[in-house]
């Protein structure tokens, strides 16, 4: 019985997805337009991106709120070395590579000092932050190459919210890194004493958390064509509200990337409705907390209902 509750549930983002999605077309036709379909796509692109890094720190029960920072860091990165004439392939380099060395900050920080990851992030979200808004005085870097302005275009951004998520479904369940990710949320302890390297699989999905993002940065960029400082602000609320809804549970060890895709959708196509409607950003808000409240408190339900 437990294991039809648990299958069940397994599919119910993609069922509550597809529900919404139908209501709003039949609620508004210019919901299933082609461009209102390109629109959901390209604003919650950044989103997805930065999310599927969440979902493997999620997953081991971590937490990474310097997401959102570290895509105005990398972005801003990015933007000043094609700005000094380095050329494209320097600069998108530079803005992943930013994202990387903050992830690896962060994984070492939690991994060998031992501080718990809601306050390395915490403090790491403040300072990347800081650090773009420094390394800019809080000004745009314009004058970007035209030809960055293809990692923008909606082919380009679905290609690699595509390329993201294959890869990171085949990592989480065609590899052993995968199986250890989940083997550690599930219990640590237990998968220490079975052999897995606790640290480095723990220190990976931190660097891989901060290499999405500054894939997203990279991306946001390209879309906005300026190296914005404060682009990604509430990114890291984003994409964790995405994985919790899409089905990952906060304690670790179970969820799935796609479900964290559907759940990007879900809320995008949320929002987008919402903005369809006419509805006021402070009720967008308020709708939005209130779903993340109940995925939450789902989790937790399920959490009890499957503990032996």
């Amino acid at each position: 019985m437990i294991g039809a509750r648990r299958g069940w549930s397994d599919y119910a983002i993609f069922i509550a997805l597809a529900l919404e999605c139908v209501v709003l077309a039949i609620a508004s036709p210019a919901f299933v337009s082609t461009e209102n379909v390109l629109n959901i796509l390209r604003q919650n692109a950044f989103t997805a991106i930065v999310s599927a890094g969440m979902t493997f720190v999620i997953l081991t029960a971590g937490i990474d709120l310097s997401v959102g920072s570290v895509v105005g860091l990398s972005g801003v990165l990015c933007a000043d070395v094609m700005v000094h004439g380095y050329g494209v392939a320097a600069g998108v380099i530079a803005g992943v590579a930013a994202g990387v060395a903050v992830g690896a900050v962060n994984g070492l920080i939690v991994t060998r000092i031992r501080i718990p990851s809601f306050i390395v992030t915490l403090a790491m979200m403040m300072v990347a932050r800081g650090a773009a808004l420094k390394y800019t005085d809080a000004r745009t870097i314009s004058g970007l190459p035209a030809s960055f302005g293809v990692f923008g275009d909606n082919a380009a951004s679905i290609a690699i919210i595509a390329t993201v998520f294959v890869l990171s479904w085949i990592v989480l369940t065609r590899t052993p890194f995968g199986r250890h990710v989940y083997a550690i949320g599930g219990n640590a302890d237990a998968a220490w004493l079975s052999g897995v390297r606790v640290g480095r699989v723990e220190f990976a999905v931190y660097v891989l958390c901060g290499a999405a993002a500054g894939v997203a940065g990279v991306l946001a960029a390209s879309r906005l064509h300026v190296g914005y400082p404060r682009a990604g602000e509430f990114a890291e609320l984003d994409s964790i509200a995405a994985v919790v809804v899409g089905g990952t549970s906060l304690f670790g060890g179970r969820g799935s990337i796609w479900g964290t895709l559907a759940g990007v959708f879900f809320i995008g196509v949320l929002n987008n409705g919402l903005n369809l409607f006419n509805v006021s950003p402070y009720d967008q808000m308020i709708a939005k907390g209130a779903v993340l409240a109940v995925a939450a408190s789902i989790d937790r339900l399920r959490r009890k209902t499957t503990r032996p």
